[in-house]
């Protein structure tokens, strides 16, 4: 019968290659629909915050993840502690990776209001007028800058001037959607730190259960004698 480290082991790892496919899943869905033709101002929010986001990363990670998941499967079967040994390692790696990304994510919310602003300019008046429908505002910093698109909220000079600019709503929203992002990916990151302690924990008990069957063999030698 397994032990409980050996079964604490293997419910972190089943952990570990399930946070590699959310990772995979989430980074090819995303690049699948980044530049979809949106329908409201969130989504064309959304979509451009997407096309910032380091998918190839998150791909890339996922994939060295289940490399390391293929590592373990010798590592379980026999009783060798090498295999583990390097498992133990590359999922010390992931882990770093992992945080490097979620720290990329976490400074990008520190400055969303300044780094969004090219991305503004850079749309379609179709799509700019999406996201002051939806946010509710004229323009990106004001109405002036850059101008308004002429829509029911802000149909003229005037009335431009007396809404505020996107800049702050969609900063707001940005925030709140990266944080929820860059929170996750910090949980990964919590998982791979228990896979790495289920692993020393794992090599700790089968060293000790070598070190006790040669104690025996040797026990055994003498009493041969």
């Amino acid at each position: 019968m397994a032990s409980k480290v050996t079964l604490a082991y293997l419910v972190s790892d089943f952990l570990f290659v399930l946070m590699g496919i959310f990772m995979l899943a989430f980074s090819i869905i995303v690049q699948n629909i980044q530049f979809e033709e949106p329908t409201n101002g969130r989504q064309a929010a959304r979509n451009l915050l997407y096309q910032r986001f380091p998918l190839t990363a998150g791909i890339a990670n996922a994939i060295f993840v289940f490399a390391t998941f293929l590592v373990t499967i010798p590592g379980i079967i026999t009783p060798a502690r090498g295999w583990l040994k390097v498992s133990g390692i590359m999922a010390t790696f992931s882990a770093i990776f992992s945080m490097i990304i979620g720290l990329f994510l976490w400074i990008t919310t520190l400055k969303t209001k300044g780094d969004f602003a090219p991305l503004w300019m850079a749309q379609s008046a179709a799509i700019q007028e999406l996201m002051q429908m939806t946010f509710q505002c004229c323009g990106y910093f004001n109405s002036t800058s850059p101008a308004f698109v002429t829509n029911a909220i802000c149909p003229s000079p005037a009335a431009a001037a007396l809404m505020r600019g996107c800049a702050t709503p969609i900063t707001s929203f940005a925030n709140i959607f990266l944080d929820d992002i860059f929170t996750a990916v910090f949980g990964m990151v919590g998982i791979d730190a228990v896979f790495i302690m289920a692993t020393a924990c794992l090599l700790k008990e089968r060293k000790e259960r070598e070190r006790f069957r040669h104690i025996d063999e040797k026990s055994g030698a003498r009493g041969g004698f």
